[in-house]
């Protein structure tokens, strides 16, 4: 397609702040604990750090609901966290336009934590040594009719749902089709999924959003660089999902857009392909993908917005965000 002007995109850009977004899933927070290389260890082979800071960022579901609300959005979280210092601090790191009425705080329930550990020297970038994962586990039946509720009544009522399933069983394929019948042939908002182990059940969303590694292994198949490959494995996939449209990412090969009787959108990456930190740049795409779509936008300027959205954010360290005035300057700069 001919890239949009800067008007358009400005256009575009601005009603980002105007959509109302839902965004249900699982809600993880991401630690970070930095350090300063003190010495080599004499009790074992490993690295002794100074201690400098610890950040927690709210990830997983968390991390697209922050990302809708950098660029403006009016967000409502739906999900499940425990009573604990993790979720505790997730739900303080979301900004006051990411809504935390549908958080379901529960007892006995463990917030999922991923702890990344990040070393460097005083005129050094910091490096990840090692990450630490806290599951919180599979998350309990009886928390399954609260988040159906709330997904109905945002089927209903917002503009874009946005479904992040990181496999802990909070958002199944079945709570989302009875969400969709209590909502019955009402007018629903735009969905995108963006699911690590169950993609191919969660059929009749408006789109999804899949990295390559997700595609090849839910399809059995190799795609690397044959065009072919990857041309039956985006077309199987808006047959099986029965979606408008399909968005690989690609990572340095960019992004590859499907739609039905449309020809395929191969969208190179913006910018540099010498990232810092693919930390939550799924989560990037997913969300600005979706409040594009609510925007107005068709689904090739929706893509090439994430696209740039998630040029921006590789090019953070750790869970980061894109603000609209970053995106504005991107497309600008094409």
């Amino acid at each position: 397609m001919t890239e949009p002007t800067v008007d358009r995109w400005r256009q575009i850009i601005r009603r980002l702040g105007k959509a109302h977004v839902a965004v249900v899933g699982d809600l993880i927070a991401d630690e970070f604990i930095y350090g300063r290389v003190d010495r080599v260890s004499r009790e074992a082979p490993v690295l002794i750090l100074h201690y400098d800071s610890t950040e927690i960022v709210p990830g997983g579901a968390g991390n697209a609901a922050n990302n809708a609300a950098a660029l403006g959005a009016r967000v409502d979280v739906i999900g499940v966290i425990g009573r604990d210092d993790g979720g505790r601090r997730l739900l303080d790191a979301l900004p006051p336009n990411a809504r935390t009425r549908h958080v379901l705080r529960a007892l006995g329930h463990t917030t999922p934590t991923k702890t990344r550990i990040l070393a460097g020297g005083v005129h050094s970038a910091k490096q990840q040594v090692v990450r630490i994962d806290r599951a919180g586990g599979r998350v309990r039946a009886a928390f399954a009719g609260h988040v159906e509720r709330a997904l109905a009544r945002a089927l209903a009522a917002a503009d874009a749902v946005i479904v992040s399933d990181y496999g802990s069983g909070l958002v199944t394929p079945e709570i989302w089709r009875r969400a969709q019948k209590t909502v019955g042939s009402k007018e629903r908002a735009i969905t995108l999924v963006d699911s690590r182990y169950a993609l191919a059940k969660f059929e009749g969303m408006t789109a999804c959003t899949p990295n390559e590694p997700e595609v090849e292994a839910l399809l059995g198949v190799r795609i690397g660089d044959d065009p072919q490959a990857l041309e039956r494995a985006g077309r199987e996939l808006l047959r099986r999902l029965h979606c408008a449209a399909v968005l690989v990412t690609r990572g340095s090969r960019g992004m590859a857009l499907f739609e039905r009787d449309r020809p395929t959108d191969h969208i190179p990456i913006v910018g540099t392909d010498q990232i810092a930190d693919v930390t939550g740049a799924g989560d990037t795409v997913i969300a600005t993908f979706a409040l594009a779509l609510a925007a107005g936008a068709s689904y090739p300027e929706a893509a090439r917005l994430a696209n740039h959205a998630g040029g921006l954010v590789v090019m953070k360290r750790g869970t980061a965000t894109v603000t609209a005035q970053e995106l504005l300057a991107s497309v600008s700069r094409r």
